[in-house]
């Protein structure tokens, strides 16, 4: 008999004297050196600490570039980290400068104080912020249920102002205290799902222009719009409806050819101004206003006073703004860091994430006493942006240069422009939120995530947004918790010819090692799945014995260790009852290639229960296998 052998182990040692002995073997194996499993430096509990702290807050590790550095030169890192556009600016030149300001002129919006806050402090170069379709949804529908913005305009936009500071703490403060990994929380299937429902709110709502309906439902829920419309046919405006139809085909087909060809994507761009300055001369020139076409009418003109003695903290509307401001808050941040890293990825360079945060939510509080609600950087505005050719933020500080100079000189040119048009421009806008592809996509790939998506959709759409939004975040928690609390465990085959184990399932060409049952554990093992574990376990070895019934019998139980990162003290206790129980039906329990955490506790466990035998612990698979096997007399 010739076979391999462990040098170091003097169980087979003593064996195999015992099988000399008796006559049994002529020829000793053939000696084959078994790796070592080692333990992992020792470290004090505080080290290890500060390590796992350091993973969760700082995985990015911010002040690496501060070391070995003269005091003078850390101080200008950090007045660089903290002010992004300390980094850029001593390098700006003029023709960087044209880049940005044919940008900056392409998607200048109502926003006027955050981008400037934004220049300064954002670490995107791409991002174009102003007010978003979805926070401003969020923002009207939650607080439409505590007052009614037409019959208490100065307390609903007090409210706005007080959701939006409450918006911009929150976003600081995940920011300062480095809880970013919050966010992550919103998967993408939630915010497909969340993204199409919130865009058929907004065009429904819409309607209301488009149909030029005057006495119109404060709800946001499919069914009372729906109502609403059906039940006010009476109101309908042919002429309303004719404007309004025209100019939603003119901008959907503008965008239509700015997808089609990206080059083209001033034409996309430029559509919505091209409306209201079309419309509002039509109306000018017809006077369509008398013909029951609603207009704007006068507005100031000049910068909005500041808002700080607007906020307004009264317990009777507290709990409100801070839930609007939460869900606002989570919802644009999501939005905006996504898309500073979208395009970073698209021109390489880093977007910090919890700068971002900082950023975003400091012009929030600011842009709260500066009479703006919520903003962050949208992806459609950011595209036209990148397309335009922009190179920093100084994009951002020529739009709100743009925005200052109309709300001065150019507010009374708007005097005839058309609700209706304003109302295509908001619908041609948000359709483009659903996304249809993602959805069938997100089918074709995961089931669960396409359940999650679709109670997000039907959620926004039947219930209300939060509410939409919190189902689908409480699914996806579920799904986590679940996959948790039972890990997969598969039974692993050997590829002939090769040391290569994988899973039987998996690999149709994987044969099962007689008298071996390997399994690996595809999870952390923790208090929360060690019943399930012990019981699958358990499960295995009945089906191990019925499949061995004819053939050798089972005699040892492998176990893969090597994708457990982390377990608790119930997950050590029950490894060892595991092994315990193994031991009892005559079996044998071992470990493969157990981490640095995991091993250091199963030595301890092991100093007080000693429950690790000579051979529990090996490397790899295949060293198991081929020293098991000779001990037993199974051949592989």
């Amino acid at each position: 008999m010739v076979g391999v052998y462990v040098s170091n182990s003097s169980r087979k040692e003593h064996h195999y004297q015992e099988m000399e002995e008796a006559g049994e073997i002529r020829e000793r194996p053939t000696e084959v050196v078994v790796h070592k499993v080692e333990a992992p430096p020792l470290r004090t509990s505080l080290s290890k600490m500060k390590l796992r702290l350091k993973e969760t807050f700082f995985p990015d590790d911010p002040f690496r570039c501060f070391e070995g550095q003269p005091l003078k030169t850390k101080w200008a890192l950090a007045a660089k980290y903290l002010f992004p556009i300390l980094g850029w600016a001593p390098n700006y030149s003029l023709s960087l400068f044209k880049s940005d300001f044919i940008s900056g002129l392409t998607i200048a919006n109502s926003s006027f104080v955050p981008p400037l806050v934004y220049a300064v402090l954002g670490s995107s170069r791409d991002l174009a912020v102003g007010p978003v379709s979805i926070a401003s949804l969020i923002m009207g529908s939650m607080l439409r249920q505590a007052v009614n913005p037409s019959a208490d305009p100065l307390l609903f936009l007090q409210l706005a102002f007080t959701s939006t500071f409450f918006a911009g703490l929150f976003q600081a403060s995940l920011g300062i205290f480095r809880l970013g990994f919050i966010i992550d929380f919103l998967s993408k299937a939630t915010l497909v799902g969340f993204m199409a429902g919130a865009a058929i709110i907004v065009s429904l709502q819409q309607l209301k222009s488009l149909l030029g309906i005057v006495h119109f439902t404060n709800q946001m829920g499919l069914v009372p719009v729906m109502s609403s419309i059906f039940h006010r046919t009476n109101e309908w405006s042919w002429q309303t409806v004719l404007m309004g139809i025209c100019f939603l085909v003119f901008l959907l087909l503008a965008r239509h050819i700015s997808l089609k060809r990206p080059k083209l994507f001033w034409v996309s761009a430029g559509a919505p101004l091209a409306c209201v300055i079309l419309s509002t001369l039509l109306v000018f020139l017809f006077k369509a206003q008398n013909h029951g076409i609603s207009i704007i009418g006068k507005l100031k003109c000049g910068l909005n006073h500041p808002s700080w003695d607007k906020l307004l903290f009264d317990a009777t509307y507290l709990g409100v703004v801070m839930k609007t401001g939460l869900v606002t808050g989570i919802i644009s941040l999501t939005e905006g860091v996504a898309v500073g890293r979208t395009f970073a990825s698209i021109k390489d360079y880093q977007v910090d994430g919890n700068k971002e945060m900082m950023a975003i939510g400091l012009m929030n509080i600011v842009g709260s006493c500066t009479s703006c609600y919520v903003t962050t950087g949208a992806f459609s505005r950011s595209a036209v942006n990148h397309n335009a050719g922009c190179k920093t933020a100084m994009s951002n500080v020529v739009m709100a240069i743009t925005v200052m100079v109309t709300l001065l000189f150019l507010m009374p040119l708007f005097v005839y422009t058309p609700n209706v048009v304003l109302g295509a421009i908001i619908i041609a806008a948000v359709l483009g939120l659903i996304d249809i592809p993602a959805a069938y996509h997100i089918w074709k790939m995961d089931k669960i995530d396409f359940l999650v998506c679709l109670c997000a959709f039907l959620g926004v759409i039947f219930i209300s947004v939060q509410d939409g939004l919190a189902i689908a975040v409480g699914i996806s928690i579920c799904r986590i918790l679940l996959q948790t609390t039972r890990p997969k465990i598969v039974v692993l085959g050997n590829i002939r010819g090769t040391e290569i184990y994988r899973d039987l399932q998996q690999y149709k060409e994987a044969r099962r090692i007689q008298g071996f049952l390997i399994l690996a554990v595809e999870a952390p093992i923790n208090f929360a799945n060690t019943i399930y574990l012990k019981e699958r376990v358990r499960r295995c070895i009945e089906e191990e014995n019925v499949v061995e019934h004819e053939q050798a019998a089972l005699q040892f139980v492998i176990l893969d260790l090597s994708a457990v990162f982390t377990i608790d003290t119930s997950g050590i206790a029950s490894l060892i009852e595991l092994k315990k129980s193994m031991e009892k039906r005559g079996l044998e329990l071992l470990f493969i290639n157990p981490n640095g955490e995991v091993m250091e506790k199963l030595q301890r466990a092991n100093n007080v229960h000693n429950f690790l035998g000579v051979d529990s612990l090996y490397l790899t698979i295949g060293e198991a296998v081929l020293s098991l096997s000779s001990l037993a007399k199974v051949s592989p």
